[in-house]
């Protein structure tokens, strides 16, 4: 299909004024995103509270991660449809609205079924973020900021899964009550709104362009699901598969893990995650200008991801001190950051000209299938004496995701020169 580049209609010969609705786009789709992340640590970081209370085992804890994501999964792929459709900036706005009710639901719970619900809700609202914040960022920053763009756009997330465990253990033990922390959740989702809101206007996906090529006047339109054909489309969703395998298991997992491994705290063990994800942000801090060397995205990504699988092969072999191999755990997120940017651009590259909403939909509901499949799988795995191979396998499922970046790109490749 013959394409031709257009410009950015945003882009004018001031490019201070440029940079300044660069850096307003990227700060809230920054923030949304953070919260998003936010939201997928509302349940986790109070399972030994829930286990208290009612009496819950490892096993159905993973059940409540996996409602989340089954449920954020099958919506994600739909939004992105919806957000092709509708626009991204309303369903932004849906979204947090959903977290808000997801908070005051889970606050209220007498038992499974209560946080349940508040698990669903929390789902439904996590749903349209990737199509949403793609679709946005492609279409109104412009081409020389993208990857920087991508990069925020990562490390925001990582941001919010480390300040989640910390607000919420920090309010429960403030207050006395973990129902109080969620109290806490709910005002942030409705102040992250409340922003979104006054900024409006630099959301606003009804203006810009794509930032790729679109189809040249005259070609003729494919049919909304003809990027399912695409083999890249299924290898992208198939390396979120597999690396959100191994996310879950640090996310849910890891402080029972190293207690049971190591007999390091769980107090303790709860700011691996923390650590965790400030490294992943740093990872990803440097990633995104990584991504602009011209290096080949997939070497990029298999570098990264393989220091990540080392760490993690010698977290599970039991043999270091409690220090230590929390400390390896949380370097491990550097791998996995370093490797966000690359991750998006490549994704970008392997979606079809108009269809960037749908394919992010379609490709990040692996991510949601993953954590949705792997929680319980874990959670089995913990519950039956094995903790190091929490660790473990993590690190096979950051190797299975290396040969899946691998084969987007050689496909990319052949695309190209096709």
């Amino acid at each position: 299909m013959n394409t031709t580049t257009l410009p950015h209609p945003l882009a004018d010969d001031d490019g201070g004024s440029q940079r300044r609705r660069d850096l307003a786009t990227i700060s809230l789709i920054g923030l949304a995103h953070g919260t998003s992340h936010f939201f997928h640590m509302m349940l986790p970081p109070l399972f030994p509270a829930f286990i208290h209370d009612f009496g819950l085992s490892y096993s159905e804890l993973g059940l409540l991660v996996s409602t989340f994501f089954i449920v954020s999964g099958a919506g994600q792929a739909l939004a992105g449809f919806v957000v092709d459709r509708l626009g991204a900036r309303p369903v932004l706005f849906a979204a947090m609205l959903c977290f808000a009710l997801a908070s005051v639901a889970a606050g209220l719970a007498q038992g499974f079924a209560g946080l349940w619900l508040a698990a669903l809700l929390a789902g439904v609202g996590n749903a349209p973020f990737h199509p949403a914040d793609f679709t946005i960022l492609n279409k109104r920053v412009s081409a020389a900021r993208l990857g920087h763009a991508f990069s925020v756009h990562g490390i925001s997330g990582n941001i919010g899964w480390a300040v989640a465990p910390v607000l919420s253990i920090g309010l429960m033990n403030a207050a006395g009550n973990w129902r109080a922390a969620y109290a806490g959740t709910a005002v942030v989702a409705l102040v992250v709104l409340g922003v979104l809101w006054l900024g409006r206007s630099a959301i606003d996906d009804r203006l810009g362009s794509w930032g790729h090529a679109k189809a040249a006047p005259g070609a003729k339109e494919e049919h909304p699901l003809a990027f399912l054909k695409l083999p890249s489309v299924w290898l992208c969703f198939s390396f979120f598969f597999w690396t959100t395998m191994a996310l879950t298991a640090i996310q849910s997992f890891a402080a029972p893990a190293l207690n049971q491994l190591y007999g390091l705290p769980l107090a303790q063990g709860a700011y691996v995650v923390t650590g965790y994800m400030l490294a992943g942000a740093a990872g990803m801090l440097v990633g995104g200008f990584v991504v602009g060397r011209g290096f080949p995205l997939e070497r990029i990504i298999a570098a990264a991801m393989a220091f990540a699988a080392v760490m993690l092969a010698l977290v599970a072999t039991g043999w270091l001190s409690g220090v230590t191999a929390a400390l390896l755990a949380s370097v491990a997120g550097f791998g996995t950051g370093l490797a966000g940017p690359s991750r998006d651009m490549l994704i970008k590259r392997a979606a079809p000209p108009g269809a960037t909403g749908r394919v992010y939909g379609t490709v990040y509901s692996g991510l949601d299938i993953g954590f949705a499949i792997g929680a319980p799988i874990f959670g089995w795995v913990l519950d039956h004496g094995m903790a190091g191979g929490v660790f473990a396998g993590s690190a096979l499922a950051l190797c299975a995701g290396i040969s899946s970046a691998a084969l987007v790109g050689l496909g990319v490749a052949r695309r190209k020169a096709a």
